[in-house]
Parts: C-alpha cells; structure tokens; sequence
C-alpha cells in the first residue's frame, strides 16, 4: 500500500502561513477579552452601591447619628413655654384624645361635666400631681406649671368649659442679665410676655 494513503492535506504549507495561524491564535482570544471587558464596563449600573459617591448619600453617611429624633436647646435661653394646644398634642392626646385607660375624652362634654364641676384649681392640681392611671404633669417633669394650666383650660374649655387662659407672671418669663444675675424686683417685663395679673383663672361670666 502506497504511502500517499497516510499523507494528510494542510492548510498551511509555507512558513508564512504558519506565522500567521501563530499569529491568529493569540490576537483572536484577546481582542474577544478586550471586547466582552468594554461591554461589560460600559454598561448602565443599576445595581446596589451605584449612587454610593453621590452628595447626598455620603452626607447621609456622615451626618451624626444623634441628630435623628433629637431636638437640642440651649440650656441656658429664657423657657419658652408651649401654649395648651402644643402641650395637649406632644403630651396628653396619647390617653385623652381617644380617652384610653379612663382619661376623659377630650372634646366629650359628657365625660368632662362632673370633672368640670368641680373647679379649675381641682383639675390643675389632678394634672400637676397625677390621679389615678395619669403620672404627675401627663408623665414630662419638664413642664412648667403654667404650660399645665394652659392645657387643663386648653382640655376643659373644647370639652364645655369656659375656663379664663392663665397670664404668665412677669418673673417667669424675665430674661437673666448679661452676667448672670436674676433680674431686680420691679424690673420691666421682658419684651413679648404679659403684665402679671390675679392668680388663677377664673371661670368667664
């Protein structure tokens, strides 16, 4: 048998051609790299992390973690007392704007009446010193006294009452002088607040 039979036909048959096929064998892999790495890159970047560098996000994560929920104040400044309406909302609709756990409901006449009867020194003490299910001055020791009188005629008054707004007194409202002393007897009222007057709201002829 004839070796011809064993002989088989290549592609390449010059030196040239070899060095080409070389040549294709590495260019062709990396250029299909390069491609796929460009396509891959170039892409839209919708994942997480992708706004990550963006103004907002890195003041987000920078921003002192105590500024959430906290208000803070200057422990020195004047008391800025909150009227009825700010107190009964931050404090006392928890239990008397739906009348939970025996608490009157504000703005029901019918549960009010009897409370209502029996005066508004009564009820100012009931609220400064707790009765009952309801903590001394609704559960925040920070109140001033007068800002609980102003909700107790704040309550009553949307319940059927007519219950006078308590005036503040000139000295609970007087700013302290530059150095630090309390102000003179008979001193002028600071600017904003009101002239003192009879202790005690009365109930309106």
């Amino acid at each position: 048998m004839s070796d011809a039979h064993n002989e088989h036909n290549s592609a390449i048959k010059t030196p040239k051609q070899l060095i080409a096929a070389i040549a294709a064998g590495f260019l062709v892999p990396i250029v299909c790299i390069i491609l796929l790495v460009q396509y891959v890159t170039n892409g839209p970047k919708v994942g997480a992390g992708s706004a990550g560098q963006t103004p907002e996000m890195i003041a987000a994560r920078i921003k002192p973690v105590a500024d959430d929920g906290f208000t803070f104040r200057d422990a020195n400044a004047p008391k800025q007392l909150q009227t009825g309406e700010e107190v009964f909302k931050s404090t006392c609709a928890a239990c008397h704007a739906a009348g939970i756990a025996g608490a009157p409901k504000v703005g029901d006449p019918a549960s009010w009446k009897a409370r209502i009867a029996e005066g508004y020194d009564k009820l100012v003490s009931h609220a400064i010193n707790g009765l009952r299910a309801m903590p001394p001055k609704g559960g925040n020791p920070d109140l001033d006294d007068v800002e609980i009188e102003r909700t107790v005629v704040y309550m009553a008054n949307q319940s059927g009452a007519k219950f006078k707004e308590p005036e503040v007194k000139a000295a609970a409202v007087a700013a302290p002088a530059a150095d630090g002393t309390a102000p003179a007897a008979g001193a002028a009222p600071a600017a904003g607040s009101t002239a003192p007057a009879a202790p005690g709201p009365e109930v309106a002829k």
